[in-house]
């Protein structure tokens, strides 16, 4: 039954979720932690942590992860398949509707439709990582490091267009002496 429902979600996922692996964070999160309580959100945070660090889009390691923590090796084998699958099968026929019709006015019009589809997925995984287990000392007197170190890593990165790899391990290196 467990390899049912894994692939279920994680076909139903791969479906729903244009714009890439961060945009998929708030689905896999609802299903994962909210519906089939696979996880918790603490354990789904980590998670999300490690599959940032690791190669590889952060949904399949989020799938691979999911899948051996509840099914074992074939677990992790079927979500990441079922994750691929559907946009395998979507690229294989737009790629076939694409080269008959590259000049398509409806065509481009609609790509153009997803992008605000695509930032506002983006956008609600960012909020949903917002959470009291990733900020742990957030708050009025607390001494709110978690914070300071997610601005800082983000006007590093933005306005400075610092190293990630260079910005996790500092940040990882902060918080570990810092809790």
């Amino acid at each position: 039954m467990i390899y049912l429902q894994l692939l279920w979600v994680f076909i139903k996922i791969g479906v729903l979720g244009f714009g890439g692996g961060y945009a998929m964070l708030s689905l896999i999160q609802h299903e994962v932690v909210d519906h089939y309580a696979w996880m918790s959100t603490t354990d789904f945070a980590d998670m999300v942590a490690i599959s940032q660090m690791t190669p590889g889009p952060i949904s399949i390691n989020l799938a691979t992860y999911v899948g051996y923590t509840t099914a074992g090796f074939g677990g992790s084998l079927l979500a990441s398949f079922a994750l691929c699958l559907p946009s395998i099968i979507m690229v294989y026929f737009i790629l076939k509707l694409f080269m008959n019709k590259k000049s398509n006015a409806l065509m481009e019009n609609t790509l153009k439709g997803l992008k605000p589809a695509i930032a506002g997925l983006i956008f609600a995984a960012g909020l949903s990582m917002m959470n009291t287990q990733n900020f742990v000392d957030f708050g009025r007197g607390q001494n709110n490091i978690s914070v300071v170190i997610c601005v800082l890593v983000f006007v590093a990165s933005y306005f400075f267009k610092a190293n990630p790899i260079l910005l996790i391990v500092i940040s990882g290196v902060i918080g570990f002496f810092a809790y």
